[in-house]
């Protein structure tokens, strides 16, 4: 039998009938950067870490409300553990960086020959501080860390992940809300998506289709990524240099997702176009039947890598693998998920991250056969006091995986 949901309409049909969804999320408020703030100033105080500094980029972003990228110069804020926020800017970035502060902080400023990691251990000295453990973002360029220890050694640096993934692991009701919306749209988008498909059609005819849906649905930024990958291209987990085109019997890939208040969803959704095979059809249910798996794993109190292990000890029940031999499971079950698409927890057998609740991370235990296809069934999970939830519904079968 023919695929459900799969085919039979065109670009323009699917494009006229979206309508937006966006709004219905609410961006991040101002309080709940203070609420951060907070709990990183209590972790700093357990550990006895004199300041953190933050990096621009999405750290800088979740504590401070600061939307800055990284580059060549030093850019960046320094959280001490009574609340305090120091940013570190090129001082031509002074009006700008004014112009995008919301949690408000003194600002200090080097000129473009003077040396910004002095300027770092400089604000240390003003506060008295003259030893220490100091937390660097673990985001922070090489070369920043270097230039800073090249003119110390007072001071002791650290990874700050027990502050940064302290905090940003368990997301709040509102961090979730925006991420169910986002996961919405985005699930939405793959629906019409498969409704567009054709003998023929090329991968950047989907990805582009993609891209003007996600914005249609009222995300002006589009796509955050889109991988589309056909036949014997589904075998390659995140695609090969030149995609095929579609045709008849083919197994279809899309994963995608899009950035709303600066959250990010993803969703991969994998098919056939027309009639599935019996190897096809073996494989794409014991998909499911790993992913499911895996979400049983997802238990309170117990470790990540629980969730990748019963994925692997399905797999090899089922004579696939074992570890990351193919056919098989080639990479993690998972990863965590919010301002970044991929960030901690991470859902592989040597993290031990406790899961509680407010960790999400995404259940893509993929399916590689070499020289044939690939399967992959992703949705996320959100940990509850009562347990994990999903936020999307798995997909529902091979013949009808939306569920129509």
């Amino acid at each position: 039998m023919n695929t459900l949901g799969i085919g039979g309409s065109t670009i323009e049909k699917e494009l006229n009938a979206i309508k937006p969804k966006a709004h219905l999320a609410t961006p991040i408020q101002e309080n709940e950067f203070h609420t951060r703030i907070h709990k990183a100033c209590k972790l700093m105080k357990q550990q006895n870490i004199q300041a953190t500094y933050l990096q621009a980029g999405t750290n800088l972003f979740y504590f401070t409300g600061m939307k800055w990228n990284a580059s060549e110069r030093m850019v960046g804020a320094l959280l001490f553990p009574n609340g305090e926020i120091h940013f570190i800017a090129p001082q031509f970035e002074k009006g700008t960086i004014l112009d995008f502060m919301l949690v408000q902080g003194e600002i200090h400023c080097w000129e473009e020959h003077e040396n910004p990691y002095e300027l770092f251990i400089s604000i240390f000295k003003s506060k008295k501080i003259e030893t220490g453990k100091i937390a660097i973002d673990e985001s922070t360029p090489f070369f920043i860390t270097n230039g800073i220890d090249q003119i110390q050694s007072s001071y002791q640096l650290i990874n700050a992940k027990p502050i940064t993934a302290g905090c940003r692991m368990y997301k709040s009701s509102n961090e979730i809300a925006i991420i169910q919306t986002a996961m919405d749209i985005t699930l939405e988008v793959q629906k019409a998506a498969a409704r567009i498909l054709h003998p023929g059609i090329s991968a950047k005819e989907v990805i582009d289709f993609i891209n003007r849906a996600h914005i249609k649905y009222g995300v002006p930024s589009g796509s955050y990524f889109c991988i589309v990958l056909f036949g014997v291209d589904s075998s390659f987990p995140h695609g090969v240099k030149t995609p095929k085109k579609l045709e008849e019997g083919e197994v279809v890939l899309i994963d995608t997702g899009c950035r709303l208040h600066d959250y990010i969803s993803d969703i991969t959704r994998t098919y056939v176009y027309g009639n599935a095979n019996d190897l096809q059809r073996k494989i794409w249910n014991l998909e499911k039947e790993t992913q499911y798996a895996a979400f049983n794993a997802a238990q309170l109190g117990a470790p990540c890598a629980n969730i990748d292990i019963a994925s692997r000890k399905t797999l090899e029940n089922n004579g696939l693998g074992p570890d990351y031999q193919l056919p098989g499971l080639p990479h993690r079950t998972g990863h965590g998920i919010g301002l970044d698409i991929h960030e901690w927890p991470y859902i592989v057998r040597n993290d031990k991250t406790t899961l509680a609740s407010g960790i999400c991370f995404s259940n893509e235990p993929m399916i590689c056969v070499p020289n044939k296809f690939g399967i992959r069934l992703e949705d996320h999970i959100y940990m509850t006091e009562n347990g994990p939830h999903w936020f999307t519904k798995p997909a529902h079968s091979i013949d009808n995986p939306f569920g129509l």
